[in-house]
């Protein structure tokens, strides 16, 4: 092979080879699906709160409109993380008995039954409703207000919804 060949076919190499490892770091594919990162990130975050169980309605209604004129609620919030500065990420767990009017709008939505068993703190779990729970993303999204996002899950033998939400 002549010296003249031997440099292009060292340069062909390099320039293939630089080619390739350009094109995989521009990847837009993602190892881990988006949802699978936010899911692991909310998870390893830790709740914290002054531990404080509520019964107030208003906080709740404002946040809340799917929610109607509830009967009763029990409710705890707080925020995610420790005491690091700039905005937060505020919590809320909150079981909330409806009237049969919003109960019966919910319903409309068509939800499905779920083993899915909603995480939240001590204070709340108590007041979990018996027997089966539905879910769907439209019942979520009945309760997607301003930044507040919720995972909802209605009893099907009672008028109760429980909301595991996150908002600013």
């Amino acid at each position: 092979m002549t010296p003249a060949r031997r440099v292009t076919a060292v340069t062909l190499a390099v320039t293939t080879t630089l080619l390739a490892l350009t094109t995989a770091a521009c990847s837009t594919s993602s190892p881990t699906p988006p949802n699978d990162r936010t899911r692991s990130t909310v998870s390893a975050a830790t709740k914290t709160g002054t531990g404080e169980v509520r019964h107030d309605l208003d906080p709740l209604t404002k946040r809340f409109s799917a929610l109607g004129t509830p009967v009763s609620a029990t409710w705890m919030s707080g925020t995610l993380g420790g005491d690091a500065p700039g905005p937060s990420t505020y919590w809320i767990d909150a079981v909330v008995r409806l009237s049969p009017d919003a109960a019966s709008a919910l319903r409309a939505d068509s939800p499905a039954p779920t083993t899915e068993t909603p995480d939240v703190e001590d204070g709340v779990r108590s007041a979990l409703p018996t027997g089966q729970l539905l879910r769907s993303e439209s019942l979520d999204a009945a309760f997607a207000q301003g930044s507040f996002r919720a995972k909802a899950y209605l009893a099907a033998e009672s008028d109760t919804v429980v909301l595991v939400a996150l908002g600013q």
